[in-house]
């Protein structure tokens, strides 16, 4: 049974019903503020801070419970002799719960507050008396969570050591989740030290396989991304849609015109964009058709009831729009097992920084971004013709998505051939040519894109048996002349843009 309590909370809620039957059951509270009257609004009986302290509440609140008489009684361990005696000089009662947690930063930033106004949603007090109470936990349960309040009450005061110990942890990863978020809001980069703040969406049923766990967790301080994604129907999100549906969104954003990107194993296997949605989606299903199957499909337009007849005629896995109309929401309702998601502000979504985990830490990086056609480019060769540059603006963007070695064939406005993942670009030019020649041989007038330059001529020679006469890369081989020359002699025309796009 807990004996006395500090009790000082930006979040309310739940509050009052968790510290009710405490409160029946002999519970002493020390608050703060206006968690003090919150509490004493609901009738229960409270000791402000400053009767604790015998000193006032100071700069507009900023001072309330960094105070020796607070936080010895948080500190002091209680199975230590010593310790007692020294509290018993002191007039000082120890706590054995304490529940707090912290200012609405994110909140305050998602609101649009800056300079002044959002310092002062910096807590200082709140992470210190926590991380006083979660540090002594052998004496203190400490509970920062509300989410926590129903199975502590249902525990009558009685936790186990375990217990309290998984509640001082949840403390110093919400005070190391909050500071991290403070550091970016103040413009931490490049810092001796860094920090990652996130907060969970949800458990995962599983990871890539099924014997590994996940978690979701979105990016606190972030106001936009696939936390704010409605799930409309389906079956719950697992690890591998989430990093799908990533990918295709991605991709999809990267066009102001209607398209479609179908997506499998985190490689764009489709791609098409039109003058209406219907003709974007009718071209991406038809790009590879064989791989689109148990594929996640993502545009960026609203989903009519046509767009919907064509894909309910496929097996899915997940589709994610900006809208959909209600008859398409009818006939997508008939396929219980298939995700629709809603995520309307999915084109205005920008992430700044690539993070991926190394044995024993992890790298950052910023974004890549992508071009569109663009009058910089040194064109080698004839000069492409307006439909040329709209499909090569189409290939550059999708090689840039696909894992390098990577190698798009495009042609009347969508994908023909991908060749992704090979351990050498020969491989992945031949793999494209291949898919190229199985689903659209009829399509000749084409463009290649590969995401880095060819280091030798033999690529172009492939190229030249395939009819295909038109090529963009980057360039910037040490043997770019050689390969210039192979192209020029081959009748092959080359664009190049300067700027790579590996994808590992």
């Amino acid at each position: 049974m807990f004996k006395r309590a500090l009790v000082s909370v930006s979040d309310k809620s739940g509050l009052v019903d968790f510290l009710k039957p405490l409160v029946a059951q002999g519970l002493k509270i020390v608050s703060t503020g206006g968690t003090a009257k919150h509490l004493q609004a609901a009738g229960l009986s409270v000791m402000d801070v400053s009767e604790q302290t015998e000193f006032p509440e100071i700069l507009d609140g900023r001072v309330k419970t960094l105070h020796p008489k607070i936080h010895m009684a948080l500190l002091g361990r209680v199975h230590r002799s010593e310790d007692m005696q020294i509290l018993k000089q002191y007039s000082v009662e120890p706590f054995d719960l304490v529940v707090g947690n912290l200012y609405p930063f994110e909140e305050a930033m998602g609101q649009g507050m800056e300079g002044d106004h959002l310092i002062e949603y910096i807590d200082i007090g709140g992470p210190s008396f926590l991380r006083s109470a979660a540090k002594n936990f052998k004496s203190i349960a400490v509970v920062c969570d509300p989410n926590d309040y129903e199975w502590i009450s249902q525990m009558q005061g009685d936790l186990s050591f375990e217990q309290r110990k998984l509640l001082a942890s949840k403390v110093f990863s919400h005070t190391a989740s909050y500071d991290a978020l403070i550091a970016e809001a103040l413009g931490a980069e490049s810092q001796r030290d860094h920090a990652l703040g996130g907060q969970l969406v949800q458990e995962l049923r599983y990871g890539e396989n099924p014997h590994q766990k996940a978690q979701w967790y979105r990016k606190k301080g972030e106001t936009n991304g696939w936390h704010k994604a409605e799930i409309l129907q389906g079956k719950t999100l697992s690890y591998n849609n989430l990093l799908d549906l990533d990918a295709a969104s991605s991709l999809v954003c990267n066009f102001s015109e209607p398209a479609a990107v179908a997506v499998k194993h985190n490689n764009p296997c489709g791609v098409g964009v039109g003058k209406t949605g219907l003709e974007a989606l009718e071209k991406a299903l038809a790009a590879d058709p064989v791989s689109v199957f148990g594929g996640i499909i993502a545009t960026n337009f609203v989903i009519d009831r046509k767009d919907s007849e064509k894909l309910s005629a496929l097996f899915l896995e997940c589709i994610v729009a900006p809208g959909y109309s209600p008859e398409a929401r009818e006939l997508f309702s008939r396929k219980k097992n298939l995700r629709i998601l809603e995520w309307k502000n999915m084109a205005s979504f920008s992430e700044s920084l690539d993070i991926k985990t190394i044995a024993g830490g992890y790298l950052i990086q910023e974004r890549d971004n992508f071009e569109s056609y663009s009058s910089d480019w040194m064109v080698l060769g004839e000069t492409p013709s307006a439909d040329q540059r709209k499909d090569m603006e189409l290939a550059w963007k999708v090689v840039a998505h696909m894992k390098s070695n990577a190698i798009a064939i495009v042609g009347e406005g969508k994908t023909l051939g991908l060749g992704m993942g090979q351990v050498n670009r020969v491989d992945s030019v031949k793999l494209a040519i291949e898919r190229w020649k199985e689903f659209h041989p009829h399509i000749t007038n084409v463009v290649l894109a590969s995401d880095a330059f060819f280091p030798f001529p033999d690529s172009m020679e492939l190229m030249a048996k395939a009819s295909i006469r038109w090529v963009i890369q980057p360039g910037g081989s040490v043997n770019d002349d050689a390969v210039f020359s192979a192209a020029k002699a081959l009748n092959i025309n080359v664009v190049l843009t300067g700027r790579r796009h590996f994808r590992h």
